[in-house]
């Protein structure tokens, strides 16, 4: 699978870009604040409906202007697949296959896999529970239907069961009775859903453990384990008991929003314990292990985006990083960098078509 081109009108700070990539190495320079992750975050609104930078459509129109167009024609299977994003402001987002709409963004959702490794990533490792939460849950939506479905189910119930927690404070009575509805769907769907996850991380570390090895040079033992109290024998009495803290709080207090996925090495959290060199090479390596899950799972290599990671990383993690690309590991792969000398050095010796694009104020040429 690749992207062939990629046309854009009014889409952040591009006025209007058409540009043809190359399905092997495409790397995007030019100087902080020119566009270069907009072009990247466009490539992942195509294949996941949505921004990996800004959660909410409109932040994404530029500026004085009331709606943004993103179309773009991928091979797939040997077959062409064109999509098209349209944007209008108080509009309901639209999303066409081939012109053909799509009704639920949803069912766009795994067609077109791609990772994404950029600088705010370390988020996974230093925010709270709800980052690595989306992180995996994210990775099986794409791989998933039905994990989609039941998560979509469980988020609608915990929002309405949240409402009439609230209703019950604002009369200072619970309603066993009115509630018990909500209660059913919930501790079932978190049954449901943290098993599919449990499942999911079996799978998945040994991926990671290989990628780290190989990106940090060593054997450090490092891991997953998956926090929750939803597999428990005791977990819908559990559930039951928070009812006075659910009424205090106004919120519920048990199920899989609460999960954690807690990063480890030498059996101790990475978030305490682990160097600033352990733990980028443990974001790479859990992007590199999504990045292959995909591909096992699909059977298709996923677009790979790496946004401006040279500066993030040092020689010896950039040179094992190169390496996996020299060794064709990957299909199609886009980079952003805001300096064109170092890409051209780092990727001179990589016997893969590489296309150069000089990014300057939302404007694209060919070349660097």
């Amino acid at each position: 699978m690749y992207l062939k081109n990629i046309r854009l009108k009014y889409f952040k700070n591009y006025d209007h870009a058409e540009v043809q990539f190359s399905p092997e190495i495409n790397c995007f320079v030019g100087i902080n604040g020119s566009g270069k992750t907009n072009l990247l975050d466009a490539i992942h609104y195509l294949c996941l409906t949505k921004s990996a930078i800004n959660g909410m459509d409109n932040l994404n129109v530029q500026h004085q202007k009331e709606f943004f167009t993103i179309f773009g024609d991928f091979e797939l299977e040997g077959k062409e697949v064109e999509i098209k994003c349209i944007f209008e402001s108080g509009k309901k987002k639209q999303l066409l296959q081939n012109g053909k709409a799509v009704e639920k963004m949803s069912d766009h959702v795994g067609l077109l896999p791609v990772v994404m490794i950029a600088p705010d990533d370390t988020q996974l490792i230093k925010d709270g529970s709800e980052e690595r939460r989306r992180f995996f849950d994210n990775m099986l939506c794409q791989l998933s239907k039905s994990y989609m479905e039941s998560l979509v189910r469980y988020q609608h119930f915990l929002k309405q069961r949240n409402a009439l927690i609230k209703q019950f404070s604002e009369r200072g009575r619970w309603d066993k009775n009115y509630i018990s509805v909500y209660d059913k769907e919930i501790i079932a769907l978190s049954k449901q859903i943290a098993l599919k996850r449990a499942e999911f991380i079996k799978e998945y570390e040994p991926l990671l453990r290989t990628f780290y090895a190989e990106i940090s040079g060593n054997q450090e033992d490092i891991g997953i384990s998956y926090d929750t109290h939803c597999l428990g024998v005791n977990f819908e009495q559990e559930f039951f008991s928070m009812a006075q803290k659910d009424f205090i709080l106004k919120r519920t207090n048990k199920g899989i929003h609460k999960d954690d996925f807690v990063f480890e090495i030498k059996g101790y959290p990475l978030k305490k314990f682990g160097s600033q060199g352990q733990q980028k090479s443990f974001l790479i390596a859990l992007k590199l292990a999504q990045f292959q899950i995909f591909l096992q799972h699909k059977g298709t290599k996923p677009i790979l985006l790496l946004d401006d990671i040279f500066d993030k990383l040092d020689d010896h993690r950039i040179q094992k990083l190169m390496q996996l690309v020299a060794d064709h590991r990957f299909g199609q792969l886009f980079i952003s960098d805001a300096r064109p000398e170092r890409s051209k050095a780092i990727l001179r010796n990589i016997a893969s078509e590489c296309t150069f694009f000089s990014i300057k104020d939302g404007v694209l040429k060919t070349g660097a």
